[in-house]
C-alpha cells in the first residue's frame, strides 16, 4: 500500500494526524502542569477550574488511547504483522498511563482551597511521572508506526475512528 493519491486522497496522512494529536496533548499537559504549579504555589485560587481542566485532559487522553486500542492498532496489526510486538508495547503503555491518570484524578479529588505542601509534592510528582511516560510513549509510537499509518488508504477510517479524537478536541 502506498500513500493515497488522486481525487479522493486525504489532505494529510494519518501519521501526521497522530503527531498533531500528540502535540496537542503535550501542549494541554504543559498547560495543566502550569495551572497546577500556579495553584499549588499560591499564585491562583481556582481548584474547581483546575480539576475541570485535569478531568478534561484526562478524558481526552483516555479517549485517544482507547481509540487507538480499538481502531488503529488492530488494523495495523492485521496489515503489518511485524508491528504486533510494537503494538503490544504501546497497549501496555496505555494501561500504565491509565493507572497514573486514575491516581491523579483521585489525588485531585482531595485538593482543597488551601494549598498543602505535601499535597503539592504528590500532585507535581504524578504530573512529572505522567509527562515523562507520555513523552517516551508518544515519541516511540511516532517513530515506530507513523510510516505504516501514512500508508493506510483513505478508506481505513477517520482520525476519530483510528485515534479516538481529532486535534483540539476535548
Amino acid at each position: 500500500m502506498g500513500t493515497p493519491t488522486g481525487p479522493r486522497a486525504r489532505l494529510t496522512t494519518f501519521g501526521h494526524e497522530l503527531t498533531e494529536i500528540h502535540q496537542w496533548l503535550r501542549e494541554e499537559l504543559a498547560q495543566l502542569r502550569a495551572d497546577v504549579d500556579a495553584y499549588l504555589d499560591g499564585r491562583a485560587a481556582r481548584p474547581r477550574e483546575l480539576k475541570a481542566h485535569c478531568l478534561s485532559f484526562c478524558t481526552a487522553l483516555t479517549r485517544h488511547h482507547t481509540g487507538e486500542d480499538a481502531g488503529a492498532f488492530p488494523l495495523l496489526g492485521d496489515l503489518h504483522p511485524e508491528l504486533r510486538p510494537v503494538i503490544a508495547k504501546l497497549e501496555e503503555d496505555h494501561q500504565l498511563v491509565s493507572s497514573i491518570v486514575r491516581g491523579l484524578e483521585q489525588l485531585l479529588d482531595g485538593i482543597t482551597d488551601t494549598p498543602d505542601p505535601a499535597e503539592a509534592k504528590r500532585v507535581r510528582g504524578e504530573l512529572d511521572g505522567l509527562s515523562a511516560i507520555l513523552e517516551s510513549h508518544f515519541t516511540f509510537e511516532e517513530r515506530r508506526i507513523t510510516a505504516a499509518l501514512d500508508a493506510l488508504p483513505t478508506e481505513a477510517g477517520t482520525t476519530e475512528t483510528l485515534f479516538g479524537l481529532t486535534v483540539g478536541e476535548a
